[in-house]
């Protein structure tokens, strides 16, 4: 239907852009007023409903993430409860330890015990008594023919003396045989009272015999005070008395010492004459009892021996030439011997002067010399038959007298199984009650042990060897005989205890410690350990055996304990009572039952307090947390009965039970404690690991939400700059368009004016 009216084709275009101008300002000022480009599906159908998914999802989980948050304070709320959980069963768990620390609470603990005499903590079996054992020797024989004949206590230690018999011999010019007389330096041009000028000793030469000394000196015998202390002279000899000499030469205008004083001191050194000196320094020389002193005859020198020592001189050859018993000469040292033969009555290996016999840390010591009297022995030192002691066990055999039963009674002077009383330089033996002496039989000697240390014998020299103490190879260097023993009351004997409160049965045998016998009090307690039991002993011998502090209140062999006592050694213990109660540590035990209780009741209260928003982890609820909006991703969360009762803990003391009445019972309670405090550990590591995964989706949720509003703002949000810039040029298009219009009206008002 036309208007029936007529606009020219230029206002109509200004008026179609002016209706276009509008419409777009209008357009423009709704996004700029709504700050989106797309506000409904006419807009942009795909955006719009995109962003409206978009929106919709991102309001769920908006929706979702209260939910999630609240889970994340029940799971703090359960922990923290957790934390001060622990903090009381860790209060408790100190209660309980105090239990431990306080005093014992039984004055006396179950026990059994025996007295067995000599006990020690290093041998329980007690006292040990030992008898003289007696040791054999191999057998030893005397010297008479084939070698087969049996020695005897009387088979003498020396042989018969040995000679060395020289050829004739003269003084110093060959005009008279050589005697005892002739001196040992000429005097003036007189050789004939001399001996040959080479074989003359001078100032300072010696000889050996046997070990001893023989020194020449020029000059006189000393006289009076001059004579050294302990020694003493006798004509031109001065001797210390125990062999050593020395012989005065005299001058070569008086000669003074003789072939006679040079034999004389021969003699003391190798024993067949004794020396006494007396304090004013007078030497007494006797020929020793049975033996042969050396001599001269028609010219030959006889050098005799002595029964208890073959002979041996050193000395200058010349000399010895000149005495016709070494074809040597010179200056230089020449060696004479004569070896001792044995007999029949004499042992057939002779014991070698300054050979020992170490017995038992006491020496033995066998000398070449006549058997002194009473009056001339050491002081303290006595003398019995041909031996010598000093009354400790330290004893000298002389050896040309002794014989074997001398020997036999040195070594129990040494061991014991013989005493000696000394009284004016004698020794009277005496036997020891309950111990053998040593003897001989069939050529077999038999040591006794003594009571007082196992037999032990090393020697030096021969003595070993020749009293057939050297083993079988005869190489031995120690002879080692044990005593005989028997051991305490309790060696052999066993001791059994059943098993007391769930330990290890015990079964000891007593014996040295060896093969699994127990000897020791720690031995003993490593057995009885396992057992909840323990020992001791006092100085008076007594073995006491108790149960331990842990099981303080339990009694050996009861029915309810266990631990019933058996075995051979059971009969000498005493019968077993009950432990006896020390009120005092009682009553301190049992106040701190109350603290205990008052502990679990505020666990209780702890646990029930420990919820938010109604939840409570710790009180067995369950939380349940749906993560995304379609309910596929869900978090089940069961919560624990964390009360006393479920932690395994309940109150003492009840019905008149007192759990820390010894340290078995309150260890018991610790136990549980440490059970209690390890589920709480565990629990406390669960609801951690289910927080961190709660707040981990709580933090995605919220990611995942941004990431979606993000995308919705994206799909219909404007861009105000642009939308403003639209906005501005719209403005200035329309102000054009009007302009314009306004122009074309103009255009025909002009013809309506020509019309006036």
């Amino acid at each position: 239907m036309s208007s029936g009216i007529t606009l020219s084709s230029a206002t109509r275009q200004n008026l179609l852009v002016a209706q276009d101008t509008a419409s777009l300002l209008a357009t423009t000022q709704n996004r700029l007023s709504t700050g989106k480009k797309v506000n409904s599906a006419l807009d942009n159908p795909t955006s719009f409903f995109t962003s409206q998914g978009l929106d919709s999802r991102s309001n769920d989980l908006s929706n979702l993430l209260d939910s999630i948050s609240n889970g994340v304070q029940v799971i703090q709320a359960a922990n923290t409860g957790l934390t001060s959980l622990q903090k009381l069963v860790d209060s408790a768990k100190s209660v309980a330890n105090q239990a431990l620390q306080s005093t014992i609470g039984y004055s006396t603990k179950s026990n059994v015990s025996t007295t067995i005499t000599g006990a020690t903590a290093a041998d329980l079996r007690g006292t040990t008594s030992y008898a003289n054992a007696l040791a054999s020797s191999n057998g030893i024989f005397s010297g008479a023919a084939g070698g087969t004949t049996a020695a005897t206590g009387s088979t003498t230690l020396g042989g018969t003396l040995a000679a060395k018999v020289g050829t004739a011999a003269t003084a110093g010019d060959g005009s008279a045989a050589l005697t005892p007389s002739i001196t040992l330096i000429a005097s003036g041009g007189a050789t004939a009272t001399g001996l040959a000028g080479n074989a003359q000793p001078a100032d300072g030469d010696t000889l050996s015999v046997n070990g001893k000394t023989i020194t020449f000196r020029a000059g006189s015998a000393p006289t009076g005070t001059s004579i050294p202390a302990g020694s003493g002279t006798s004509g031109n000899v001065l001797t210390d008395g125990t062999g050593n000499s020395t012989v005065y030469l005299g001058t070569t205008t008086t000669p003074a010492g003789t072939v006679g004083d040079l034999l004389t001191a021969v003699d003391l050194a190798s024993g067949v004459k004794t020396a006494v000196n007396s304090t004013a320094g007078a030497a007494t020389i006797t020929t020793s009892s049975g033996q042969t002193v050396s001599s001269i005859t028609t010219g030959a020198v006889t050098l005799n021996s002595s029964t208890g020592s073959d002979l041996n001189v050193t000395g200058k050859a010349d000399l010895l030439k000149a005495l016709g018993v070494s074809t040597a000469t010179g200056s230089n040292p020449a060696t004479v011997t004569a070896t001792r033969a044995t007999v029949s009555t004499s042992t057939s290996s002779l014991i070698q002067d300054g050979s020992t016999l170490n017995v038992n840390g006491k020496t033995i010591t066998f000398k070449n010399a006549q058997t002194p009297a009473a009056a001339n022995v050491a002081s303290g030192s006595g003398v019995s038959g041909n031996v010598v002691t000093d009354g400790s066990g330290n004893s000298t055999v002389f050896l040309q007298a002794g014989s074997i039963a001398d020997v036999l009674k040195a070594v129990d002077f040494a061991t014991g199984a013989q005493t000696a009383t000394i009284a004016s330089g004698a020794a009277t033996p005496a036997a020891v009650s309950g111990v053998a002496a040593s003897s001989i039989s069939g050529g077999v000697l038999k040591l006794s042990t003594g009571t007082t240390s196992d037999l032990s014998i090393t020697g030096t020299g021969n003595a070993l060897s020749a009293l057939g103490l050297a083993g079988n190879a005869g190489t031995d260097t120690t002879f080692t005989a044990s005593r005989s023993s028997t051991p305490g009351g309790l060696s052999g004997k066993t001791l059994t205890f059943g098993s007391l409160n769930k330990g290890t049965a015990v079964n000891v045998t007593f014996g040295d410690g060896t093969n699994g016998t127990v000897k020791t009090l720690d031995q003993l307690n490593t057995q009885l350990s396992a057992n909840n039991l323990s020992a001791t002993v006092d100085a008076s011998g007594k073995l006491t055996i108790q149960t331990t502090n842990d099981h303080a209140s339990s009694t050996i062999g009861s029915t309810a304990d266990g631990g019933a006592i058996g075995g051979t050694a059971a009969s000498v213990f005493s019968a077993a009572a009950a432990p006896v109660a020390d009120a005092n540590s009682q009553a301190t035990r049992s106040s701190l039952l109350s603290q205990f209780n008052s502990i679990l009741d505020n666990i209780k209260t702890t646990a029930q307090d420990s919820s938010f928003n109604g939840v409570n982890l710790l009180n067995g609820d369950t939380l349940k947390l749906t993560f995304n909006e379609k309910g596929s991703s869900t978090l089940n969360l069961q919560g624990v009965q964390f009360d006393a009762a479920g932690l395994g803990l309940s109150k003492l003391g009840q019905n008149g039970a007192n759990e820390f009445e010894d340290n078995s019972a309150t260890n018991n309670v610790i136990s549980s404690l440490s059970t209690a405090s390890s589920a709480l550990r565990a629990q406390a590591s669960t609801f951690g690991s289910n927080l961190s995964v709660v707040q981990n989706r709580q933090s995605f949720n919220k990611s995942i939400i941004n990431v979606l509003q993000t995308g919705s703002s994206n799909l219909t949000s404007a861009d105000l700059n642009e939308e403003a810039a639209n906005s501005q040029a719209l403005s200035t298009r329309n102000s054009l368009t009007i302009s314009a219009l306004s122009l074309a009206n103009q255009a025909q008002q002009s013809v309506l004016q020509l019309l006036r």
